[in-house]
């Protein structure tokens, strides 16, 4: 019976794929077909191809990897309005204040901070000192938001009789006792010393030029001299 019924089904088949026949769908009772889970077996199946071939893509180099952004900072390239030793200086002061040593300072280090600066802050105060800055919204100063201090300073950004702005004038050189050269406030004499600074470099390198050019060209003498002497003997 079973032979029987195969051949049936093999033969009814034949006729249905050589158009002697449309095909029938007939649901026998407590019979599933699986035509249920066709759509769900396609998309998972279209899912793993899409993957493969993605795969397949970066390995031949075709395409890029998607990794989250990691941006370095470096203080050096981010913020160039200061010279190499004033970042070093800020550096200093910042870790200096940064008790936990976890690279931040929270608002119980500013408070010591601004107690020892001769600027001491209310609550309230340190908590805005900090959320002027935070870009990140942790509720504490990276490095890199200790030099937006320093840099809104400069830029004249802090209100005069802002926590901030104590802390930036009260951490540096006060100019007024100093008298820099007639600068008005102490952030324009900060600015006149770092283009006096750069151009003293740029003067002290045009001396190594020249001492350089001048050693080559005594050099250069000297090799002549020695093969004119050599001409003659």
């Amino acid at each position: 019976m079973a032979t029987d019924e195969l051949s049936s089904k093999l033969s009814r088949r034949l006729q249905i794929e050589e158009g002697a026949e449309d095909p029938v769908a007939v649901d026998a009772p407590g019979q599933h077909t699986g035509s249920e889970e066709k759509p769900n077996t396609a998309n998972a199946n279209s899912e793993l191809g899409a993957k493969l071939l993605r795969r397949e893509e970066l390995n031949e180099g075709i395409g890029e990897h998607s990794l989250p952004s990691m941006k370095i900072f470096n203080p050096y390239t981010e913020f160039k309005e200061f010279s190499r030793k004033q970042i070093k200086d800020m550096e200093t002061l910042f870790k200096t204040y940064d008790a936990g040593k976890d690279n931040y300072i929270d608002l119980m280090e500013l408070k010591l901070m601004m107690e020892k600066l001769g600027a001491p802050q209310t609550h309230i105060g340190l908590k805005n000192m900090i959320k002027e800055v935070d870009e990140d919204l942790d509720n504490k100063l990276s490095f890199r938001e200790f030099l937006l201090i320093f840099r809104k300073a400069a830029a004249g950004e802090l209100a005069e009789d802002s926590g901030l702005c104590a802390l930036a004038r009260l951490s540096e050189i006060d100019v007024s006792t100093e008298g820099v050269k007639g600068a008005k406030t102490f952030f324009e004499a900060k600015v006149k010393a770092i283009n006096e600074s750069n151009r003293f470099e740029s003067e002290i390198r045009q001396e190594q030029e020249a001492k350089k050019k001048q050693a080559e060209e005594q050099k250069q003498r000297r090799a002549a001299f020695k093969e004119l002497q050599s001409a003659f003997k």
